[in-house]
């Protein structure tokens, strides 16, 4: 028994320390990567027409702030068309049709296709919108977002190199300090749109286009296949289709789409539920399929550690539940406690590939209080990940059984800066669910696991059980505040 517990140990462990490695492969390629000068501007009269596409349900909070944000792009007026996919069930789709009529009268190019039913959820509106667009080209912006005006005079010119499938830009977050957990999401998601998109792309591997703030080659998305929604993550899918394919996607880091994140812990759980789960459907579908490709053997491996992302919090789940059960064998088991120490140079990957992600967006020049800040951060952010582990495997479980369950929406309050809302102003209590109560009982496992720890003098997983209980617990209480 001590053997077997000690082998899946190893073997969990093994996972994170490979994820890691690739990790810090990424961050090698982006510390090496060279500077590609800009394409010349386009003419007025050389850009192609574009189709903007803005997929909504039930928005009514921000969904008028982000037609009149598109509405004020410096594009020809007569060179792109908006259309407005609203599958809205409440007064969203009366605020889209009056912002939609107001810009008309401006002339504008504006529609709102509104949907009776969510067939396909955001991949079904927008595959029935890209049956009537008549762009060359498609951008994409969820509710959330506010490009700048010159997002398409930016993004364009880019498409002059005929392989180019897909331009997306970084992610930028308009209330980063409203409060601790926007501030962690938001150094989480810095190290997505730095490190791991252009460093995939200095590397020569697959990127992904990320659901909105990028635009797509028209063509591009029919040679892929289309958008298919029998996935939550439909980038995802067809990012890696298109990829398959031979088209290009470029990563512009400048480029900034600021955007909402969720300040309730069940809008970031719905969202990160449908980030996990959509991840595990892909790796199951598409694995395989780069694997049988004629891809170079690294970019393959990257491809297949993209695909396979979300497991990292099964494994980190199993590397937590597995501790539990070699805590008290400590002793007697005779376990040389430096292979369990190990666990420790996972944190070093980790901890490396964040904190210089993040370092690199602070504003010049640095301060030391600012540098002490982010290292501080580390902590917290890293118990946050480790606190929705559980949440996030059963997601991944999910994906990988092929459980089919619907597309559900992260709400957006159009909250900017730190502005505080009530948000429990007509809102109904929800249940608490099983997953709740699962987190709360595993905080109260690994509290147990630290008194035993203080109990036998056995040290070895202290602060790892630590953060595992302040991180469920953390979790668990916004949950309860939050539902």
């Amino acid at each position: 028994m001590i053997s077997f517990l000690f082998g899946l140990y190893v073997f969990f462990l093994a996972i994170i320390l490979i994820y890691n490695l690739l990790q810090l492969t990424l961050l090698f390629h982006y510390l090496r990567r060279r500077k590609v000068a800009p394409p010349p501007p386009l003419a007025d009269e050389q850009l192609p027409l574009v189709t903007v596409q803005l997929p909504l349900y039930n928005e009514p909070f921000v969904a008028e702030r982000l037609i009149d944000n598109i509405a004020r792009m410096r594009y020809p007026r007569d060179r792109f068309e908006v259309q407005v996919l609203d599958d809205s069930t409440d007064e969203t789709t009366a605020i889209c049709e009056r912002a939609a009529a107001r810009y008309r009268e401006q002339g504008l190019d504006i529609r709102v296709l509104h949907r009776i039913d969510r067939t396909g959820y955001k991949a079904g509106a927008l595959a029935e919108g890209l049956g009537q667009a008549r762009g060359e080209f498609v951008a994409i912006f969820d509710a959330d977002f506010l490009p700048d005006p010159d997002f398409l005079r930016t993004t364009v010119p880019y498409f002059q190199d005929e392989r180019v499938g897909v331009v997306q830009t970084r992610w930028t977050h308009l209330n980063d300090d409203y409060s601790l957990f926007t501030r962690l999401q938001a150094l989480q998601l810095n190290v997505h749109f730095t490190i791991e998109q252009a460093g995939r792309e200095a590397g020569g591997h697959f990127l992904q286009f990320n659901g909105t703030a990028g635009i797509w080659r028209r063509r591009a998305i029919d040679e892929a296949g289309g958008w298919r929604a029998d996935t939550l993550t439909e980038d995802l899918d067809l990012s890696f289709r298109a990829q398959l394919r031979h088209w290009r996607i470029v990563f512009l880091e400048e480029v900034e789409a600021p955007a909402e994140l969720p300040v309730e812990m069940n809008g970031i759980k719905s969202q990160q539920f449908r980030w996990m789960k959509g991840g595990a459907e892909n790796a199951r579908r598409l694995a395989p399929v780069v694997l049988a490709s004629s891809l170079r053997p690294l970019t393959k491996l990257h491809a297949v550690a993209h695909l396979f992302n979300s497991s990292i919090f099964l494994a980190v789940l199993l590397l937590a539940l597995t501790s539990v059960g070699l805590l008290p064998l400590l002793g007697p088991a005779g376990i040389d406690q430096r292979w369990l120490s190990v666990s420790l140079l996972g944190l070093v990957g980790v901890a490396t590939v964040y904190f210089y992600a993040n370092l690199h967006l602070l504003p010049r020049p640095l301060s030391a209080r600012r540098v002490l800040a982010l290292v501080g951060w580390f902590p917290l952010l890293l118990t946050m990940s480790v606190g929705l582990s559980f949440h996030n495997s059963v997601a991944v479980i999910e994906g990988y059984l092929g459980i089919r369950s619907s597309f559900v929406r992260t709400p957006k309050y159009n909250i900017v800066g730190n502005r505080r809302l009530d948000l429990d102003s007509g809102r109904q209590k929800n249940p608490v669910s099983l997953g709740t109560i699962a987190e709360g009982l595993l905080a109260l496992l690994f509290c147990a696991c630290l008194a035993v720890a203080v109990s036998r003098h056995e040290y070895v997983f202290f602060v790892f059980h630590l953060m595992l209980a302040a991180g469920f617990g953390a979790v668990f209480a916004a949950t309860l505040r939050d539902r």
